[in-house]
């Protein structure tokens, strides 16, 4: 989409990678809906592109500043900036409570009118988001006020990324059986193994998958786990003795392991539609799995005094009502409770998986009627721009 002929909204995007491919990944999309569907000129200030690149293989590794589909990219190298207070963007975001450069800080409050400031929070289930979403604070020396927004669940929260006509393109292709194989086919993924029950595997070093790929390997139905380069790395390079590197893979009993290279956000979407189940994990990938419309498992971001595992409860207790196959295998997926049997557990969740698949498609339908991040995100900006005659 092009911008109005009118002066663009801009807007600034801070980003700090802490979770490899999550903070990048949820900033990526957001830049490129503010500008395709918004015409909003972001700029993304990010500290690591080699991260980056993995998601999105345009970009330039040694450019300080680039353009990429239509966003200004900079390499956020360091916090000492120097900007100009008509270099502001009318909006700054946050992303995660990061530090932005006190130079930028200082340009902010000398500009007029000064900018709207978003801590862009992460995204939780539970319930006391929904008094802090939008709550303001005053910067404790200068004239500037920042607001928290929440993405979340409910019509009190902010909702989440959700790009114009996805639904669209999801229900065209998975309606097609032949686009998800020639999708599929240059993974290594043969007309048997479509047949089989495809599963994407997207988790954290500390997941239990040498006994998941066991339980598979040992099932009564054949399943193809695809997973991408590098994640579970010594657990899938002991399953197909061989260096798990893209375009691996083997089979064992009745399972096949096949390693992915990493791919472009749209593709991974595309990767979510084609498969029967989704193990994802952080935050970017697991809202992805819910708009596909397919069972899935959340490894969740770990959190010091296993504050996650609330985390995923309130995420479970919201989606899993009545699966309770579903929560007790996501919950020991997580370390939050014991599985005495992965086969068990996997034998019960496989078998409530015609019960999951409808609640998916549901839930997703009951999230987004709640509005999409982005829009939601500059309609309070529009709102707090008015108010102090900020012209966003």
């Amino acid at each position: 989409m092009n911008p109005p002929a009118s002066r663009a909204t801009t807007l600034a995007l801070f980003c700090k990678v802490v979770d490899n491919y999550g903070d990048i990944g949820i900033c990526w999309r957001l830049a490129r809906q503010l500008w395709r569907e918004h015409g909003v000129r972001v700029t993304l200030w990010v500290d690591d592109l080699s991260s980056f690149r993995r998601i999105c293989p345009q970009v330039d590794l040694g450019a300080a500043e680039q353009e990429v589909e239509g966003v200004r990219v900079l390499h956020w190298s360091s916090q000492d900036v120097t900007t100009t207070p008509e270099d502001v963007a009318d909006i700054v975001i946050e992303f995660f409570a990061v530090d932005l450069p006190p130079g930028y800080v200082a340009a902010m409050a000398q500009r007029l009118p000064r900018p709207v400031w978003f801590n862009l929070e992460g995204l939780t289930a539970e319930e006391w988001v929904e008094g802090c979403h939008r709550l303001p604070s005053m910067h404790p020396r200068l004239k500037l006020t920042k607001h928290f927004f929440f993405p979340g669940f409910t019509v009190k929260t902010g909702g989440l990324l959700h790009e114009a006509g996805l639904d669209e393109e999801r229900l065209a292709f998975q309606a097609d059986r032949a686009a998800m194989a020639r999708f599929l086919a240059p993974f290594g993924v043969t007309k048997e193994e479509m047949d089989s029950l495809k599963v994407s595997l997207f988790c954290y070093p500390h997941a239990p998958v040498a006994a998941q790929l066991a339980a598979w390997a040992d099932g009564e139905r054949p399943v193809t786990c695809l997973v991408p380069e590098g994640v579970a790395r010594e657990a899938v390079a002991d399953f197909i003795q061989a260096d798990a590197v893209a375009g691996a893979g083997a089979t064992r009993g009745r399972l096949t392991v096949r390693v992915l290279p990493f791919v472009p956000q749209p593709d991974y979407d595309r990767l979510l539609w084609a498969c029967d189940l989704n193990f994802v994990r952080g935050e970017d990938s697991f809202v992805r799995a819910q708009w596909a419309g397919r069972p899935f498992v959340w490894h969740i971001y770990p959190q010091d005094e296993n504050l996650h595992h609330k985390k995923l409860r309130a995420f479970l207790d919201r989606y899993a009502g009545g699966l309770d196959e579903l929560a007790t295998f996501s919950l020991g997926w997580n370390g939050a409770c014991v599985i005495a049997s992965w086969p068990q557990a996997w034998r019960d969740l496989q078998a409530a998986l015609p019960r999951i698949a409808p609640r998916a498609e549901e839930w997703r339908g009951e999230v987004l009627a709640h509005g999409d991040l982005t829009t939601q995100m500059l309609d309070f900006a529009r709102a707090l721009g008015s108010a102090s005659e900020n012209p966003v």
